[in-house]
């Protein structure tokens, strides 16, 4: 692990934030490719992937973005520590709220009449990726930011704890890679279709890495604002698609736990890695 963070340093944080988006998406697509295995996963396991998904979010979400946030508020805002991380992170929840509202979807264990956003006649396949492309954003976009975070020389932002965050969102996106491509094998989608489908819900995340990443190197200032809205917008997706999809099913016992593993995970991998 030395040998790659010695080796990352070298590049330019945009194309560091694009390496590691790289690897997220890889893993989606790693997850997805379960379905030329299986033409369906028992439910207690899925929903315990989902669950360990939305504890690395929740983790995620605080030890490598909104702490770091608060800790650097004051070296680049006059406001109070908390501000910045209340406003970013109160913006990111509203942004994927109204996202969601408008953006057409559905989840994975709704049928095609349960959509969300502006009613639609696209396909479920479409509405399944979309779903998973919604918060793959944030994911994206926070990647992006915490390899940014680096150049400014902050005792809270380093390479190993955005390496780590790179890890902690490829763990939690191999479900959802998954979740998008056996439902639709289990429909009677091929399996080459299914799998494209499935690991494309994570295209976005480089797009949005790169993006976050040149964002916060040309204006510093934004720093904890755009952690903060990073956090923000991955604890709306925890709260209205991640735990309510890992607990519909009623395991809701075995979820809880496995979203404690992830969160212990998450928390581990930061603390280790900064």
């Amino acid at each position: 692990m030395t040998y790659i963070l010695e080796h990352l340093t070298a590049y330019h944080p945009a194309t560091q934030s694009l390496f590691a988006t790289l690897f997220t998406w890889s893993v989606t697509a790693l997850g997805a490719s379960l379905v030329f295995f299986f033409k369906k996963i028992n439910q207690q396991v899925l929903d315990s992937m989902m669950g360990f998904a939305a504890g690395v979010m929740i983790a995620a979400s605080f030890w490598s973005l909104l702490a770091p946030a608060i800790e650097m508020s004051p070296s680049v805002s006059s406001l109070p520590n908390w501000a910045p991380a209340l406003i970013g992170f109160m913006g990111g929840g509203i942004f994927l709220s109204v996202i969601d509202k408008i953006l057409p979807h559905v989840h994975p264990s709704l049928a095609v009449e349960q959509a969300e956003g502006i009613s639609t006649n696209w396909r479920r396949s479409v509405l399944l990726v979309l779903a998973i492309t919604l918060h793959n954003i944030p994911e994206g976009l926070a990647v992006g930011v915490a390899f940014g975070a680096v150049v400014h020389n902050m005792p809270t932002a380093t390479i190993g704890a955005a390496v780590a965050l790179a890890i902690g969102i490829g763990l939690q996106n191999f479900p959802e890679g998954t979740a998008v491509s056996v439902p639709l094998r289990r429909e009677g989608m091929s399996r080459l279709k299914s799998f494209w489908y499935g690991q494309l819900s994570g295209a976005v995340e480089p797009v949005f890495g790169v993006l976050g990443a040149l964002a916060v190197l040309t204006v510093k200032p934004m720093l904890p604002f755009a952690m903060s809205f990073a956090a923000g917008a991955m604890i709306f997706v925890v709260v209205e698609e991640l735990i309510p999809e890992s607990q519909r099913a009623g395991n809701t016992d075995l979820a809880t736990l496995a979203t404690l593993l992830g969160f212990s995970a998450m928390m581990v991998l930061d603390v280790a890695f900064s």
